[in-house]
């Protein structure tokens, strides 16, 4: 049997000009738990890392939050200087501690943030760089300002935008050019589906966040469960199979720091559900949101 590969799941250029293989990588997961300090196996969270070219997986989304900087620090030392990858990285919340952060977005630690980056990454400019969350304390154009300002430098060469509305993103693009949208989206929970068809429509990336979410969908004699059998399967490959086949814009980033882990979720690129399999997991991952909500 061939080993997985990303490119399977099909190219997207992000800004209309930065390809990448769909399936790609979060690294949230490098680090410890709550998100907070070192992994526990850091030779293995680096061997994770230093899995992803072979396996096809070019694109990889951190953030300056995750440890905090733990995330970012650990990608350069084991990809720098990223040949043929773009990683991504996030600006906007501060980590307080395991399990805890909250938004800042005053535009001098915006750009205080985008610098660090900068230095821990390794780069002189980063690829795709995204506001975390639009903080409800600051102006919105006073963030969406100083976004534009780092991309006129040359110091950031794709912008993004993460837990958004349709109008957030609208408000957004009288500032720069929107190239990604990273919301909550997954079988379960479509709550930002017509965000989800606003990006298809003018050709955004979107990065479904928390995309394995599958919980008792994945119960015994479920549509889930039923497809992971029948394609020799987990069930959470088939989830991020069905997010794949959902829009031609989905960009999903599972996040793991072990390396059987990763080429499971990197199978999920080969998965080919038919017509009848997306219809009875679109079905059950509706009646699950209903009964959450």
């Amino acid at each position: 049997m061939p080993a997985p590969n990303a490119a399977a799941a099909g190219r997207f250029a992000i800004g209309g000009e930065s390809f990448v293989n769909r399936l790609g990588f979060g690294a949230m997961r490098l680090t410890g738990p709550g998100i907070w300090g070192e992994p526990k196996d850091r030779a293995e969270a680096l061997a994770t890392l230093r899995a992803l070219p072979g396996l096809g997986v070019n694109f990889i989304d951190t953030a300056d939050s995750y440890g905090p900087y733990v995330s970012e620090m650990l990608i350069r030392e084991a990809l720098h200087p990223y040949r043929e990858m773009l990683v991504a990285t996030k600006g906007g919340l501060v980590r307080m501690g395991p399990g805890r952060w909250a938004p800042i977005g005053r535009p001098e630690y915006l750009r205080q943030e985008a610098m660090m980056s900068l230095r821990r990454l390794g780069v002189e400019r980063i690829d795709l760089w995204q506001l975390h969350r639009i903080d409800p304390k600051v102006p919105r154009d006073e963030q969406f300002d100083v976004i534009r300002a780092l991309r006129a430098e040359g110091l950031i060469r794709h912008t993004g935008l993460s837990n958004v509305s349709v109008e957030d993103i609208e408000a957004a693009q009288t500032f720069f050019p929107v190239a990604t949208v990273q919301n909550r989206y997954n079988l379960a929970d479509r709550a930002s589906e017509a965000v989800l068809e606003y990006c298809a429509r003018h050709k955004i990336g979107f990065i479904p966040w928390y995309p394995l979410a599958a919980g008792d969908l994945a119960r015994p004699g479920s549509a889930l469960d039923a497809a992971a059998r029948r394609h020799d399967v987990r069930p959470a490959s088939v989830a991020l199979a069905w997010l794949l086949q959902r829009s031609p814009v989905m960009l999903p980033i599972p996040g793991t720091s072990q390396r059987a882990h990763l080429e499971e979720n990197v199978a999920a690129a080969a998965i080919r559900l038919d017509s009848a399999e997306v219809s009875a997991l679109d079905r059950q991952g509706a009646e699950a949101g209903r009964a959450a909500s």
